[in-house]
């Protein structure tokens, strides 16, 4: 079958790309950051390496032998793909109902929330893949694991049996179209839409649900399905004790058993319960899923390490919502003196439906002596909102006292973030959907060492702190 994602750099589209080019179809894309001049990320790199082939996004990518064309709920009406699909008359559907399709076609385990998903995903396919139970996954992030074992991109890998861990997304609904074996729900807070809204969705989405498993701290959940099982941080039927929390990770116990986690924030001690009782459920047994997890290093951009230079560390990081802004910053807290962080919204829509929750988040984060610097809104493409600006969160920051500055052009605040770090202070660089976010992640640690360079120490190039400095 020949298939065209429109679209195909999201990390889901990209995903199910990948899928149907291991599964034999002819499978081509096209995506507005092509479009835009951006052709020599890794991403198009290895998708080539499929033999998928990549076009601008101006229709050219469709022809009269293509069989379906696949969509997300970020293509507008007046997308010329999809207005060329419909020239030709070819069947388009949504990312989510192709999705959905492989949800009923094996024991699918659905990985729901609005945090942490990611990363709960990768967990869970983790300790399935170490109890030899051979999962295939479809994640919304590449997989640190399967990029080094495997030498794949990491959001996607076909296993041997009929076992599939999947990101189950409410963002745009879609959740509700999905019928799994095993759904897992993390948290419920407001994002994308109204708590109203999200919580009909999940109350759909868990009646599909064979089994389904709750946050049974998450009262936004709880009330939605009282009677299923559950896990949390300090109840349900899953839930840790002995909680030690440090900068690069956590120790707690479950039912008696151990574990180690080699990532920081109370976050991932709730991810990952949430992932021990989903692989509970399948069979696996605690000391199985301690040793899985004793090993788990991650997904991309998630506490990404960039690089430390005169005891100053430069993290790059996916956060983007109030709630996992205020997770990342609390890890880094637990590593750095202080935090500097850097945040680039990643959409319009966001910031016109949360700006109270951001500017509350952040004034409860940032402390009395870190910074936060913004810019404005990342832009792929597409139509924007009359009136919405980042300078909305900055002006009710400022009015709450907090140390932020906002410039328009990111590039302006390199050299400011630079200057402002002293040794022990964690840099975070905050944000999602933009590819160039971890390269500006590299300029700051360049830019430390341009600011930092007259600082350290020729002797032993520790920095100004080491003895020989001082004398």
């Amino acid at each position: 079958m020949k298939i065209h994602f429109v679209g195909i750099g999201g990390v889901g589209m990209s995903a199910l790309a990948q899928l149907h080019a291991m599964g034999k179809d002819e499978v081509t894309g096209s995506d507005r950051l092509i479009s835009k001049g951006y052709t020599d990320m890794a991403l198009w790199k290895y998708l080539r390496e499929l033999n998928i082939r990549l076009f601008p996004q101006d229709g050219s990518g469709i022809d009269e032998k293509t069989e379906l064309v696949v969509l997300s709920s970020a293509i507008e009406e007046d997308n010329p793909e999809l207005q060329k699909a419909r020239k030709l008359n070819i069947p388009t559907m949504h990312r989510s109902e192709l999705l959905a399709k492989h949800v009923a076609s094996h024991r699918t385990i659905a990985v729901s929330g609005t945090s942490g998903k990611s990363t709960t995903t990768a967990m869970v396919y983790d300790i399935l893949a170490f109890a030899g139970l051979s999962p295939s996954v479809i994640t919304g992030a590449s997989i640190l694991s399967l990029q080094k074992d495997q030498g794949v991109f990491g959001n996607v890998y076909k296993g041997d049996s009929d076992i599939l861990v999947i990101e189950a997304d409410e963002s745009d609904g879609s959740i509700v179209k999905y019928k799994p074996h095993l759904g897992l729900c993390l948290n419920l807070q407001k994002d994308h839409k109204e708590i109203e809204v999200l919580q009909g969705y999940f109350k759909e989405f868990i009646s599909h649900c064979k089994t389904a498993i709750i946050n049974a701290e998450e009262e936004n959940l709880r009330t939605l399905a009282p009677q299923v099982k559950s896990f949390g941080l300090s109840m349900g039927d899953v839930h840790p004790g002995e909680i030690k929390v440090d900068g690069f990770g956590s120790d707690f116990t479950i039912k008696g058993q151990p574990f180690r986690l080699q990532i920081p924030g109370v976050h991932n001690v709730a991810n990952a319960t949430a992932a021990v009782a989903a692989a509970l459920e399948m069979g696996v047994d605690l000391e199985t899923c301690a040793k899985a997890l004793s090993k788990f290093t991650g997904i991309a951009r998630r506490f990404a390490s960039i690089g430390t230079f005169n005891k100053i560390e430069v993290v790059d990081d996916f956060a983007h919502n109030p709630h996992k802004l205020a997770a990342t910053i609390a890890a880094a807290h637990l590593r750095g003196k202080r935090v500097l962080a850097f945040y680039q919204p990643h959409a319009f829509a966001s910031i016109k439906l949360l700006s109270n929750e951001f500017v509350d988040s952040f004034s409860k984060s940032i402390g009395k002596d870190d910074h936060l610097w913004l810019t404005e809104v990342y832009y792929p493409g597409g139509t924007i909102p009359q009136g919405v600006s980042c300078r909305t969160i900055y002006e009710g920051l400022k009015g709450r006292g907090v140390n932020v500055s906002y410039s328009e052009c990111r590039e302006k605040l390199l050299s400011q973030i630079a200057a402002a770090a002293q040794p022990g202070d964690i840099i975070l660089v905050l944000g999602a959907r933009d590819p160039t976010l971890t390269d500006f992640a590299r300029k700051l640690l360049n830019a430390l060492k341009e600011v930092h360079a007259s600082s350290i120490c020729k002797t032993c190039m520790l920095g100004n702190c080491c003895m020989a400095y001082e004398k």
